[in-house]
């Protein structure tokens, strides 16, 4: 726990925009290792769920509709956590996921 606080120390020093670049870079990754390396994804999934949550409240004061839409990434993201066993044990759950993870990393909140 106290590294979950040391590492949203570090990540909450950056810029919104910074927290978005990386939230982006994660949707990337997991676009990349879903299919090759499951687990990797899973940590993804999970550590982009934490950046989405350290960056929506600052990203409200700036932009709403963004701070939404945002929310609404973290919701995938949420949804493939919670049915993460039965996806991994399935090829074309994973390639959905793969799909998904590469147009959210290009979504226009992350530019």
């Amino acid at each position: 726990m106290a590294d979950l606080i040391q590492q949203e120390k570090l990540f909450i020093q950056d810029d919104v925009t910074t927290r978005l670049s990386k939230i982006a870079n994660n949707l990337g990754a997991i676009k990349r290792e879903v299919t090759t390396n499951p687990d990797t994804a899973a940590s993804l999934i999970k550590e982009s769920l934490y950046y989405v949550e350290w960056t929506a409240p600052n990203l409200v004061e700036v932009d709403v509709e963004k701070a939404a839409e945002l929310v609404d990434v973290g919701r995938t993201l949420a949804r493939w956590q919670y049915r993460w066993e039965k996806i991994s044990q399935d090829a074309d759950a994973l390639l959905e996921v793969a799909s998904i993870a590469g147009n959210l990393s290009e979504h226009h909140i992350f530019s």
